[in-house]
């Protein structure tokens, strides 16, 4: 799960990277998190965004995000401990009706823990959950679940009556995200197994945002689970131009991780996609990779889902192969009768290699900094093709992919393409600024082909070594113009660049590292381009989490756990998520 916050920078330091920023940087972005308090962590954490546009209703977005609005404040209980409340839900959920200049939060009812603020010391009872106001997806404490975050959203057609689809019935919103299970007993379990997948749905987004619970379906739960089953790091596509045969079709891909929370050793992970026909109603699954996940296997990981406009579904992810010594490569699979059956996944980018340093408190590789962000799925690949909806009579069908790596010194943000259907694909390019370290990635290519935008988080200062020294983080958008034809896409342009922020403000829950999730996404139109990003702006370094972080490291047990309510400027941990908005 993903669920956290981020700080600004000294103002010299800040004024000193404005400076060099071109004219139109670090202005023209949106805050997408409108709900979000400033204060206290971890209400005011966001993270790990994801983007939806409806293609048939270009004008209208759809965002999430890891949010933890609802959640209790430091100070209720033990003010060193910031726990994540048992029962409630971080699946954050936003809507734009003007193309992203502007973003509204609705307000549900659920299960919430907002009333549980504390006070001073730790003579307080800690947090009792009560229904109240949530700014999360609705249904989930009523149907005995709690939404657990890693947002993944698409739009697709809505089915009629009879059975087809059609966009003339409408649009459907799909948020598929984590859910855990809301009771603590075997006999108040909805589902087996630690973590599942589940999928909400809307037919009616204006509804939606205007803050009526009732535009929702209650949540479906979505992978086969057993007692020891983990489902993560999930993605979701709706087949959305009419030209297709399986126009309306739903796919959802995700790592089954089996045993991971009983053993960390070899413990079985196979990449699974399932196929939806009728909505999101019911499911069929398919098992993609082989389970095995060990020093000789590795399978596939960090998924993404997508359709052309001829209905061939394709999936991606990450993994290892065995006759290049275990390297890992951007592995494709493709389904050419609507997930009925799928092909063998093959190598189509790389190798690719991890950035990062080996954390050994997170016990991850983290990119920025001692007690920094995780990287584990820089490497993963984001894609997207120009599939020409709704309509799909004008596609080009060019795939593009994003994904990060390369050496902690300098992580790259490469750009791949094939322009037939995933036969051949170019050679990986880097594209990030002279000063970015690449950090996560995403790419929207307009529906007509002719457009590509790329959005990434990087790292403009080196690693470093120790907590007390500056971090700063950015979004940073990329245009580039493609052909028609079977030519390459051109070169690529910044077209924006955020104000920066230090990632040490945000932070685990824990609070004994930085956290920035897994994820950045983007979306592109005939007429515009939208990306959404980790932002840090807004949040506070706090030197006494810093000091604490680092003993946490060298072993120093005399450092204190700080109190972040008493010990930090009320804005620690204040992460956002930021969105930018632009004509090609």
């Amino acid at each position: 799960m993903g669920k956290l916050r981020l700080a600004v920078l000294p103002t010299a330091l800040l004024l000193a990277f404005a400076s060099s920023l071109p004219a139109s940087a670090a202005s023209g972005d949106t805050l997408v998190t409108k709900g979000s308090p400033p204060a206290p962590f971890s209400e005011n954490k966001q993270n790990e965004p994801a983007l939806a546009v409806d293609a048939n209703h270009p004008n209208v977005l759809a965002a999430g995000a890891n949010d933890e609005i609802d959640m209790e404040a430091c100070n209720a209980g033990n003010d060193t401990t910031c726990p994540f409340t048992p029962g409630i839900g971080v699946s954050g959920v936003y809507f734009s009706f003007d193309s992203g200049q502007t973003w509204t939060q609705p307000t549900y009812t659920g299960l919430t823990a907002r009333n549980c603020q504390g006070v001073v010391g730790n003579s307080d009872p800690g947090c009792t959950p009560t229904p109240g106001p949530i700014g999360t997806l609705p249904w989930y404490y009523e149907n005995g679940l709690v939404s657990d975050g890693d947002p993944a959203l698409a739009f697709g057609p809505r089915r009629g009556t009879n059975g087809t689809y059609s966009w003339a019935n409408g649009s459907r919103l799909y948020y598929a995200n984590l859910a855990a299970n809301l009771g603590a007993t075997r006999s108040e379990e909805v589902f087996k197994g630690f973590e599942a997948i589940a999928v909400s749905r809307t037919d009616d987004v204006q509804s939606a945002a205007a803050d009526n619970k009732a535009a929702w379906l209650p949540p479906v739960v979505v992978s086969r689970q057993s007692t020891t089953t983990f489902s993560d790091k999930e993605q979701i596509w709706a087949d959305n131009a009419s030209s297709s045969p399986f126009f309306g079709n739903v796919y959802l891909c995700w790592a089954s991780f089996r045993g991971q929370e009983k053993s960390g050793n070899a413990a079985p992970a196979p990449l699974i996609v399932a196929v939806s026909r009728d909505g999101g109603d019911t499911w069929t699954q398919h098992q993609l990779t082989a389970a095995a996940n060990n020093s000789e296997r590795n399978p596939m990981d960090g998924c993404t889902v997508r359709t052309d406009s001829t209905g061939t579904a394709y999936v991606f992810g990450v993994g290892t192969l065995s006759s290049t010594g275990h390297q890992a490569f951007e592995f494709m699979s493709r389904s050419f009768d609507g997930g009925g059956s799928w092909s063998r996944p093959t190598p189509v980018a790389g190798p690719v290699t991890q950035p990062g340093v080996f954390d050994p408190v997170q016990g991850r590789p983290v990119i920025d900094g001692m007690a920094g962000a995780r990287s584990d799925l820089a490497p993963a690949p984001s894609v997207d093709i120009a599939n020409d909806a709704p309509n799909g009579s004008d596609a080009t069908n060019r795939i593009v992919m994003t994904y990060v790596s390369g050496e902690i010194t300098k992580p790259h943000v490469y750009f791949t393409e094939s322009t037939n259907r995933g036969n051949s694909w170019s050679t990986p390019l880097s594209i990030e600024g002279a000063s970015d370290r690449g950090y996560y990635t995403a790419p929207a290519i307009s529906p007509n082909g002719t457009d590509v935008y790329v959005v990434y988080n990087a790292f403009t200062t080196p690693y470093q070594a120790t907590t007390s020294t500056p971090r700063a983080l950015v979004g940073v958008v990329l245009h580039a113009t493609a052909p028609t034809s079977a030519g390459a896409t051109g070169a690529f342009t910044e077209i924006h660049r955020s104000t920066p922020g230090d990632p040490r403000g945000s932070s685990a829950n824990a609070l004994i590292s930085e956290f920035l999730g897994d994820y950045v996404y983007a979306v592109a139109t005939r007429t515009y381009g939208a990306a959404v990003w980790n932002d840090a702006r807004n949040a506070a370094d706090c030197p006494a989490v810093d000091a604490w972080r680092q003993a946490l490291r060298t072993g120093d047990t005399t450092v204190p756990r700080p109190a972040p309510q008493q010990d930090c400027a009320p804005n620690f941990g204040n992460s956002d998520i930021f969105s930018f908005t632009t004509a090609p």
